[in-house]
């Protein structure tokens, strides 16, 4: 039987031409297994532990991925972001801190920055109306052990006064100034809301906040704080020092104090924008935290001999 020489040659070649691609496929596969899995580092699985890293707000892809390459967490950068592309988030990563398990595979990484899978749990603060600074740095402290305070207050937007009273959730690895930065937007997103009303009753805002800030150490709550604020006004209006306890410099000294005394919550800021006219000029507290006012100074001698003494 004649053998065709040409249908030989296309045999031959249609083998080879299997073989190759099964050798490519093998190849590709190894190499494949090889970056997407998760690196060793001649380090047994038993003593590779979990690795933390934090991400900054706008910080870049290849900076985030190179620095889970130099942490050990995957073998290739590059192949990360190629994960990140598909899971169609080559822009930005949510801030925070992430925790990545040991043998973690790079497409799990990719998946878990993608989503704002954190696998960390933030740390819940909540700072009172009326809080000091020194009050916020002495709770962070106690909350972070990596927390600056030198960086924390030398931040240019480290203002009392502008540092939002509020519930945050804050990651352990946090920066000073993503604490800062959130603080005093949240204060400039509620201020926002009473830009109108700021110009419409008669002061600057600058005023408005460090009025607040005294209405916060000065009243007992929202029974009491318009009134009062009415009261400290119009001492400053009559020409008489504001003399508050809170601020003691106000018992020599005219006016408002120079820079708010706390950071006052929108309660207060209101308070001081909205106060309530009253015949009063005078008040205190007693023991049980009741206010008493009086119109003259007289009466307000004899409140203080009845409610003080």
């Amino acid at each position: 039987m004649d053998i065709n020489p040409e249908y030989t040659k296309r045999s031959f070649f249609r083998t080879h031409k299997f073989v190759y691609l099964i050798f490519c496929i093998f190849f590709i596969a190894i190499v494949l297994y090889q970056v997407m899995s998760a690196p060793t580092n001649n380090i047994s699985r038993a003593n590779r532990q979990p690795i933390s890293i934090h991400v900054t707000q706008g910080e870049s892809l290849n900076t985030i991925a190179n620095t889970l390459e130099d942490k050990n967490v995957i073998k290739s950068h590059t192949l990360l972001k190629v994960f990140l592309t598909v899971f169609k988030l080559d822009k930005q990563v949510a801030r925070g801190d992430y925790l990545f398990d040991k043998d973690i595979p790079v497409w799990k990484v990719a998946w878990m920055l993608a989503r704002g899978h954190h696998n960390v749990d933030p740390i819940k603060i909540t700072f009172k109306e009326g809080i000091t600074n020194e009050e916020i740095v002495s709770i962070l402290e106690s909350k972070f052990s990596a927390f600056r305070r030198d960086l924390f207050v030398s931040d240019p937007k480290y203002k009392q006064g502008y540092l939002f009273p509020d519930t945050y959730f804050f990651f352990p690895m946090v920066t000073s100034p993503e604490i800062i930065s959130d603080m005093s937007h949240n204060f400039a997103k509620h201020l926002a809301t009473l830009d109108d009303d700021i110009a419409k009753s008669g002061h600057t805002e600058e005023d408005i906040i460090i009025m607040a800030s005294v209405l916060e150490k000065e009243t007992s709550g929202k029974e009491d704080i318009s009134i009062i604020s009415g009261i400290l006004w119009k001492r400053l209006k009559q020409g008489m020092p504001l003399q508050v306890d809170a601020a003691k410099e106000t018992y020599t000294n005219k006016g408002l104090p120079k820079n708010p005394i706390s950071n006052p919550g929108i309660v207060a800021i209101n308070a001081a924008i909205n106060p309530t006219d009253s015949p009063y000029l005078f008040y205190l507290h007693d023991k049980n935290g009741n206010v008493h006012y009086a119109k003259t100074f007289s009466e307000h001698k004899s409140n203080i001999n009845k409610y003080l003494k």
